[in-house]
């Protein structure tokens, strides 16, 4: 038992092993989805003068409640080129200066045109600057706008795009490599002798990393022969960051991806983690790579993926908070005690409650289809009542 590390302790030791990668620049419309490798502040105003947020007149809140000259029009992206005159009203366009002088916009529905007389067919702005867009009103030149770290989203690339940013600097996508092992395993599709079964693991895993900064190569595939893996890996290692084995973790006379790892000159940092399912992984480095090798049982290796796959991509790619979110809600029935490791149920979110699911044994592939959620229960934990809170992880 001692020789189990706890889930925490691993995350940290596996994230501690290499830095984040250097970063680059990439054109704003190419980050989304990387993490910014320094903070980011507004190079200038924005709005960088008053601008109309309506469509409609601009006047002079001291001229209410008219009526008022129509002195001419400003569309959008022009440049007024006269103030505006006491008892003048300009017809202008959302998104369009203000001239000087005007402080307010009337919209066009509250106002009707006799020829070049404007007059008012309601009550009017209530207060002054209504319906404007004051000068830095979303943010003034030197606002923090993103910080190191943070996930690109579409806002975020606008607001970085709004703030004067052409280019960004973001972390380098790791290059991850899949090796999938075995012996019994045939690639998807094809005929199964007696004994064997499809290799679902390796598309599995680049399906999760889809979603994730890095450069994933397709997944190849070994058979349980300890030298030509230590020479894939070998080889693996002078093009990759990161290498993740699926398989092979284990303590049979057949699982050699910790010997492979020692004939390929790497290095184990860790292996066995008191998780359920999961326990066999292992930690290490080869070269500058770093190696990850992940049970193979499908529900496995889709849990340590999760907990520890992701998150070291994300970490080096430069996320400031690469582990999984620790959510709560409450259980739809009662949970039994913990035992010996902690345990991740594969369970879903429905109506706001988690619903364990039947089974939970590690090989079986149906109960991911299903799964939202991965629910914790601690080691030891006392029996749980439906009702009470449980912690969980989003895997929807």
């Amino acid at each position: 038992m001692s020789a189990w590390l706890p889930v925490e302790e691993a995350q940290t030791r596996l994230l501690a092993l290499r830095p984040p990668l250097l970063p680059e620049n990439v054109d704003c419309s190419k980050a989304f989805g990387r993490y910014l490798s320094g903070d980011i502040a507004a190079g200038r105003d924005q709005p960088a003068a008053a601008l109309s947020a309506m469509d409609g007149y601009a006047i002079r809140f001291d001229d209410l409640p008219g009526p008022w000259a129509i002195a001419g029009e400003i569309p959008a992206g022009a440049v007024p080129h006269q103030p505006l005159a006491p008892g003048a009203a300009m017809r202008i366009f959302t998104g369009a200066l203000l001239p000087d002088g005007a402080d307010t916009v009337v919209i066009q529905e509250d106002v009707a045109a006799d020829g070049a007389t404007l007059r008012l067919t309601c009550d009017g702005p209530a207060t002054r600057g209504q319906h404007v867009r004051g000068r830095a009103g979303d943010f003034a030149a030197g606002t923090p706008l993103l910080s190191a770290g943070t996930r690109i989203t579409p806002g975020a690339i606008a607001a970085a795009i709004m703030g004067g940013a052409a280019q960004i600097a973001v972390g380098t996508c790791p290059r991850v490599a899949i090796l999938t092992t075995g012996d019994e395993l045939v690639p998807p599709g094809r005929p199964l002798a007696p004994g064997q079964i499809p290799d679902s693991n390796g598309a599995m895993l680049a399906a999760m990393l889809a979603g994730a900064p890095a450069v994933v190569t397709p997944p190849l595939h070994v058979g349980d022969d300890r030298r030509v893996m230590a020479r894939v890996l070998g080889d693996l290692a002078r093009h990759h960051d990161v290498i993740v084995t699926v398989g092979g973790a284990s303590v049979g006379d057949h699982d050699h991806v910790r010997g492979a790892l020692d004939d390929a000159g790497g290095r184990l940092d860790f292996w066995k983690i008191a998780m359920r399912p999961g326990k066999p992984l292992i930690a290490g480095t080869i070269g500058d790579a770093l190696l990850l090798g992940l049970p193979g049982n499908p529900s496995s290796a889709f849990v340590t993926a999760t907990l520890f796959l992701l998150p070291l991509v994300r970490h080096l790619a430069g996320a400031r908070d690469p582990l999984p979110v620790i959510r709560h809600a409450p259980l739809a029935a009662a949970l039994g005690p913990g035992g010996g490791r902690r345990d991740y149920l594969r369970a879903r979110l429905a109506g706001g409650m988690l619903e364990l699911l039947d089974s939970q044994d590690s090989g079986q592939t149906r109960p991911l289809v299903a799964a939202t959620a991965l629910v914790l229960r601690e080691i030891g934990a006392a029996p749980r009542a439906a009702g009470d809170l449980a912690a969980y992880i989003d895997i929807a």
